[in-house]
């Protein structure tokens, strides 16, 4: 348990190369919120433009990055034609937050050290960072805070939720926990989960997302107020695998489940 603060808590955000939009929409809400001041946002990368995120895409998807971002951008199209005045509202929000960030080529060089130990942050938050060393993650006074889309420590690693959808589970979790050595494997500060029922990836994905941004901003108010406790994983449950990135083949089976499933109610109806 740590002390309660009589000041708003002050957090560092750590992000990726670019920030995705349910990123961006988090560091407004805590660039908004009362209790909470967001002193930096320092994302490892060169810079916050198109053509940044449409490289960092290429690296990791390959092939794949021209649909995402096909994708990507109908969504976007869809969201201002069906809420244009909410749209707005939600950029120009983001667009103060990231007044705040600033990107470096390496997190972890000297100079970017230098500069959050300025900030005297009370907590680091992590939302799409690269894997941050303890001589980064241990600056700020409480430690630091990952945001894992996923139940620990059974699905571990890359894109959990779509595991946890392409297995069967029945749910799909979220957790914030504190940030340590290995991969997922910190004390859970906060959990909790969806249904998946016979919902899609999409819906389900939007639903943790704004599930785990609850949680994430909750943990954060556990600290300003003393009352954070963070629980170690449970020991005598099984460790999952660290789970990859899913591959074009992972996808199509994914879709033939689907597809096949879909096919199968509607002939016993």
């Amino acid at each position: 348990m740590n002390v309660p603060l009589d000041r708003p808590i002050r957090v560092v955000f750590f992000g990726g190369r670019y920030l995705q939009p349910v990123e961006a929409q988090f560091a407004a809400m805590l660039d908004e919120h009362p209790e909470v001041e967001l002193v930096l946002g320092v994302c490892e990368g060169d810079g916050f433009g198109f053509s940044s995120r449409l490289r960092d895409l290429w690296r990791r998807r390959g092939w794949l990055a021209p649909a995402i971002v096909t994708a990507n951008a109908l969504g976007a199209l869809a969201r201002f034609l069906l809420h244009p005045r909410a749209t707005l509202s939600w950029r120009r929000r983001t667009a103060r937050a990231l007044q705040k960030f600033v990107a470096v080529p390496d997190v972890h060089a000297p100079g970017a050290l230098a500069r959050v130990r300025a900030a005297a942050p009370d907590l680091g938050v992590i939302y799409g960072s690269p894997i941050l060393k303890p001589e980064l993650f241990e600056i700020p006074r409480f430690g630091t805070l990952g945001i894992h889309h996923g139940r620990v420590p059974h699905y571990r690693g890359k894109k959990t939720t779509f595991w946890e959808i392409y297995h069967g589970e029945r749910v799909a979790g979220v957790t914030i926990q504190r940030v340590e050595r290995g991969i997922d494997t910190g004390a859970v500060v906060r959990a909790g989960e969806v249904g998946i029922d016979r919902k899609g990836y999409g819906r389900v994905w939007d639903e943790v997302q704004a599930l785990g941004c609850q949680l994430y901003l909750q943990a954060i108010l556990d600290y300003r107020h003393g009352r954070a406790n963070a629980v170690p994983q449970d020991s005598g449950a099984p460790r999952g695998p660290l789970f990859r990135q899913p591959t074009a083949k992972d996808l199509a089976r994914y879709w033939l489940q689907r597809w096949t499933g879909a096919a199968s109610r509607a002939s016993r109806k």
